[in-house]
């Protein structure tokens, strides 16, 4: 019996078979694939390096994670109107820090005092070492352009940043901490004084309504001696 062997040269079977099936394609569907495997590879990026920082140690200090509102039953409206005297005695406060916080949280825009924070911690840290590790940590999760939580500050300051932690010192991001600290003064904290969250926390209502003026005919003042009834 003669066995036929057909010989295929333009398929290349010892080739992995997402390769062979490849060359089957057009350009334009070549292009389109290509582009998928792309946006695919970049999501699994970011979800290992979410689950990298996630799993570190040290970044609880860096960005802290969500968590249930901490109970303010304790925050007595005495304490919680101190922090309308200024933003630094807001932050001042480890309370006060939190219940911010929460209102940024409501805001979309928490990453504003998590950078705030990180840095604090990142220049109180001494040992070289974790001084790199954390400077690493900080630029990926709020300044890298594909950052979790990447905070809004200018591309010059970016690019000093990346170049500063290569060797980097206590006061690599101290220009993107003052502009952070800036807007949330100037922008977040009048809006957090005038918050439920706040003023829930005083005890007090919202802005003062405007009421209508007595007319004088129903104002009455105690008649001196000797004044006549009617008067």
């Amino acid at each position: 019996m003669k066995i036929f062997v057909f010989l295929f040269p333009q398929l290349n079977f010892s080739a992995p078979k997402e390769e062979a099936y490849r060359k089957m394609l057009s350009e334009d569907e070549l292009l389109a694939c290509r582009m998928k495997d792309t946006q695919l590879r970049s999501k699994d990026k970011k979800g290992r390096l979410s689950l990298l920082l996630a799993r570190s140690g040290s970044h609880e200090n860096v960005s802290p994670e969500k968590k249930p509102p901490a109970k303010t039953n304790h925050i007595t409206p005495d304490v919680a109107l101190r922090w309308g005297d200024s933003f630094e005695e807001l932050l001042s406060h480890t309370d006060g820090v939190d219940v911010f916080t929460r209102f940024l949280r409501s805001e979309f825009s928490e990453e504003n005092i998590e950078f705030w924070l990180a840095c604090e911690d990142f220049k109180s840290t001494g040992s070289a070492t974790k001084l790199q590790s954390k400077a690493k940590q900080i630029h990926a999760i709020f300044i890298d352009k594909e950052a979790p939580k990447e905070i809004n500050i200018d591309h010059s300051t970016k690019a000093t940043i990346e170049k500063n932690i290569l060797i980097p010192t206590r006061s690599c991001f101290d220009v993107a901490q003052n502009k952070i600290y800036s807007l949330m003064k100037r922008d977040c904290y009048p809006r957090f004084l005038t918050s439920d969250i706040y003023l829930t926390l005083t005890k007090r209502a919202g802005p003062p309504t405007m009421t209508r003026r007595r007319s004088r005919s129903f104002v009455f003042n105690e008649r001196s001696e000797g004044t006549p009834a009617w008067l």
